[in-house]
């Protein structure tokens, strides 16, 4: 991807202090930008009608950390309303919808939690290059789904911490017509890692220092766990990512092997007044002292990236 060009000294030293999501992964380019470009639409087919999200656990996780993300799936899709009209996954999400809106072809997504596949037992090894990440992806049900590969702390991926945190993309299936209405035979998958051991500065910020920058005191993250809380993070763009842009001929600026996406295109923003090496102006737990701008499913809290509005052309946060 594409540095960004500023004037700011500041900035510059920032430039690979934080990640950015990107079609190709969360890549070393994240700087605030004041004024995002307008995402152009492709002309290519977006997720639509009722997908499930199966998630493949590669390594081992206890069983508290996959509630966290599974808790935060749920919530993308939530109806139970939040307390006191606060900020919730769901009210997120539902920014994505407005990319629906904007095309010639009227239709929705509905999101539903599908199976969790456990491979604890690191059956192709602890290296994985691209091409093991599908392989691991294709384990889940390719007809209308993202199947999401997440990778232990001590599993070593291709480009991980190096260039990216996470990626989303498309891969052949074994059988046709995995989108539903569309003449692709493709499924969507995402990949993220936790960066827990390996590099929580660069993928799980701002619940750790950056590598490089102002040393500012890192957030308590609000699942008491910085690599699972990361991992939302990075899940959370990669999912908006993946709905608007499944198959790199949806919404986004810029080249198709290193786009600009829904989040990719609010690199470092998770609350107003955020600059370089600032999230924003967040909500904090009374009593555990955390930082977050969105609740969940099950009593959870989750920070959120921002994403782009298309309908206001800039930067929407929940808080």
């Amino acid at each position: 991807m594409a540095s960004f060009v500023t004037q700011s000294v500041l900035k510059i030293f920032l430039l690979i202090s934080l990640f950015q999501i990107s079609l190709a992964g969360r890549k070393l380019s994240e700087l605030v930008q004041d004024q995002p470009q307008l995402l152009t639409y492709h002309n290519g087919p977006l997720l639509s009608g009722k997908i499930t999200i199966n998630l493949i656990w590669y390594g081992k996780f206890k069983p508290s950390e996959r509630a966290i993300v599974s808790d935060f799936v749920t919530s993308l899709s939530s109806t139970t309303p939040s307390q006191n009209n606060q900020p919730s996954v769901a009210k997120w999400w539902k920014t994505t919808e407005k990319y629906y809106h904007l095309t010639s072809k009227k239709s929705s997504l509905s999101l539903s939690l599908g199976k969790q596949i456990l491979d604890e037992n690191y059956s192709i090894g602890k290296s994985l290059k691209n091409k093991q990440i599908v392989e691991l992806a294709s384990k889940g049900d390719e007809k209308n789904a993202i199947n999401v590969v997440l990778t232990a702390s001590d599993v070593a991926v291709e480009g991980f911490c190096m260039s990216r945190c996470g990626t989303h993309g498309s891969a052949l299936g074994s059988n046709k017509g995995h989108i539903k209405g569309d003449k692709y035979s493709k499924f969507a998958y995402i990949w993220v890692g936790n960066s827990q051991t390996q590099c929580p500065g660069q993928c799980a910020w701002p619940f750790h220092q950056p590598i490089y920058g102002p040393q500012n005191p890192p957030l308590i993250a609000p699942n008491n766990n910085v690599g699972l809380d990361g991992m939302v993070i990075n899940l959370a763009s990669l999912f908006a990512g993946t709905v608007t842009n499944p198959f790199g001929n949806g919404y986004f600026q810029g080249p198709a092997d290193a786009p600009l996406e829904a989040s990719s295109a609010c690199p470092g923003i998770y609350g107003k007044g955020a600059y370089p090496g600032y999230a924003g102006n967040l909500l904090v737990d009374p009593t555990t002292g955390a930082s977050y701008n969105a609740h969940g499913d099950n009593g959870r809290k989750y920070l959120l990236p921002a994403l782009f509005d298309p309908a206001t052309s800039s930067c929407s946060t929940l808080v």
